[in-house]
């Protein structure tokens, strides 16, 4: 199973997230906000499979974190999520950088097949 990176400030998100994911054996950690994931990106061994970030979020926000990832970790897969219709229109930029952006609210099984297509390498759109 995958070792996967949960980057979102609200505690509720976090924990329905990391719990809903557990359920397919995947190993989580989980932080909230960007600064906090770049420092356990860069501390990780075994390295994270895949990143799964909230947009909008304090310190550094997920379009941030994902530009600094490609530049440092160009491999390592990112899916965004967001509640927000306006910070969606400010991730269509990083098509190339990240596999999908999840709209909030989204229930348990569309985040664990979007995060079982981002693992297997082709995120449905």
């Amino acid at each position: 199973m995958a070792h996967i990176l949960i980057a979102d400030d609200e505690p509720d998100v976090r924990a329905f997230v990391r719990r809903g994911l557990m359920l397919d054996g995947h190993t989580i950690e989980a932080v909230e906000d960007g600064g906090a994931a770049l420092q356990a990106i860069r501390l990780s061994n075994p390295p994270f499979d895949l990143v799964l970030s909230d947009i909008k979020m304090p310190i550094m926000d997920g379009i941030q974190l994902a530009l600094a990832i490609a530049q440092d970790w160009p491999d390592l897969p990112i899916l965004l999520m967001t509640g927000f219709a306006d910070q969606r229109e400010r991730a269509h930029g990083l098509d190339d950088l990240i596999i999908d952006v999840l709209q909030k609210p989204f229930t348990l099984d569309v985040l664990r097949g979007t995060v079982a297509r981002a693992l297997a390498g082709s995120a449905g759109q």
